[in-house]
């Protein structure tokens, strides 16, 4: 997880108006490999275990083991075509792909420069880290301040209540590209 990104988090027992404090126990180039986000209204804590952050509120189950790779990397066409729809040619910003949209995170990062990509999923769990994209899950929202992504790119059957939490999540003239 990126150092830079607690500054966007937020509570997600408590919701938008409380922001997470990190204490990091691992750093390595600005990525936090190990630590704790607490929030210091419910005094809640949630773990980040070699970069992944699990931002699920209580009651929190055991994530199943993950498919490693398991989904086909996206092809370059559709890779240029979500980048188009989201309509971000360069960063500094932060983009959040959610469900099966996380393939994306890595192409986008890659191809957008100085743009931080975070997958949302407990699939990315198993994936290997990335320079400027940041693994996680969340429920039962999404963990972000109102206004703070410049795109999401969410995977259309995860359902409307998480659509509307991208809504609130991005900022104004920005985007969010349905797959699905």
């Amino acid at each position: 997880m990126h150092l830079l990104l607690t500054d966007r988090l937020t509570c997600p027992r408590c919701g938008p108006a409380f922001g997470l404090i990190l204490l990091a126990n691992k750093l390595d180039d600005r990525i936090v490999q190990s630590g704790v986000l607490g929030c210091p209204n419910c005094r809640d804590a949630f773990q980040v275990e070699e970069g992944f952050a699990d931002l699920r509120a209580p009651p929190r189950g055991v994530l199943a083991a993950g498919r490693a790779g398991a989904d086909e990397p996206p092809r370059a066409e559709e890779i240029a075509r979500v980048i188009a729809l989201l309509g971000v040619q360069r960063g500094p910003g932060t983009v959040a792909t959610l469900g099966s949209a996380a393939v994306f995170a890595a192409p986008i990062s890659e191809t957008v420069e100085d743009l931080m990509v975070v997958a949302v999923d407990p699939e990315t769990r198993c994936w290997a880290s990335r320079p400027n994209v940041t693994r996680m899950v969340a429920s039962p929202g999404l963990p972000f301040f109102d206004r703070a992504l410049r795109g999401v790119v969410v995977d259309g059957k995860l359902g409307s209540a998480l659509l509307f939490e991208a809504c609130r999540c991005i900022a104004p003239m920005s985007r969010i590209v349905v797959l699905g």
